[in-house]
């Protein structure tokens, strides 16, 4: 049985999760060629590199927004519905199994941003979430498993970080509201690491495809992935560290 663990020993994002796929030996032109999919590729182009984080080499994955696509952020009109987004998933000829992860990690963040706001969730703006980053994010992850064709995922507890961070909405604690709702029933790790450590799109992937959590299972690691986050840390490498493993 083949599984994969994610080692969020420094919490979880996006662009961390497709960089330690992508570090793990991802197909970084398959990931391309099924992202086109979804029609949205004059929006963004996709960089990726090898960086150091506190002496660990790790790949750093960086979704770059086009000219146009910045000018719809500053007129912050680029949000999608949560509709807009199961449309753009379901239309675009994906295979089945990363169309059905992408809509759950979607809906797992939608149904929480509904709840903190108090809104029907077919209207949820993706504020975060919905620009194109956060969708490349999702779905790029969701291509990357497919084609580990593993049996199961497995995650540590996660850490989510303290201190309060600016969102859409102004300053919020971290974690901010809707990660934490995504996060109920996952087991939180406790830090003393000021700012965001763990995202919705984060929190999201682990809620809708994690198994079982704890730490690492017994098996015979295969490949090893590590995945770069944005930010430095004083004492500890900002990485995802992802497992490949057969048991």
């Amino acid at each position: 049985m083949r599984t994969l663990y994610f080692d969020c020993f420094s919490g979880i994002s996006g662009d961390m999760t497709i960089g330690a796929l992508l570090d793990l030996g991802g197909d970084a032109a398959r990931l391309k060629t099924e992202l086109a999919k979804l029609n949205i590729e004059t929006e963004y182009e996709l960089k990726w590199e090898k960086v150091v984080k506190k002496g660990v080499s790790a790949t750093k994955f960086d979704v770059i927004l086009t000219n146009h696509q910045e000018d719809h952020h500053h007129h912050h009109d680029h949000h999608r519905h949560y509709s807009d987004i199961v449309e753009m998933i379901t239309g675009a000829d994906l295979n089945e199994n990363v169309t059905k992860m992408a809509l759950s990690i979607f809906e797992k963040i939608g149904r929480a941003e509904a709840k903190i706001h108090n809104m029907p969730f077919e209207k949820v703006h993706f504020h975060e979430v919905g620009a194109v980053d956060s969708i490349v994010d999702i779905v790029g992850t969701c291509i990357l498993l497919d084609a580990l064709d593993i049996s199961q995922i497995a995650a540590s507890p996660v850490p989510v970080g303290n201190g309060r961070i600016r969102i859409a909405h102004g300053l919020y604690p971290v974690p901010a509201p809707a990660t934490l709702e995504v996060l109920k029933g996952i087991p939180i790790q406790q830090t003393d690491i000021k700012g965001e450590l763990t995202t919705p799109t984060g929190a999201g992937i682990l809620s809708a495809l994690v198994h079982e959590f704890g730490s690492l299972p017994s098996c015979t690691a295969e490949a090893i992935g590590y995945g770069a986050g944005t930010k430095d840390f004083p004492d500890h490498p900002n990485v995802l560290r992802v497992i490949l493993g057969t048991a």
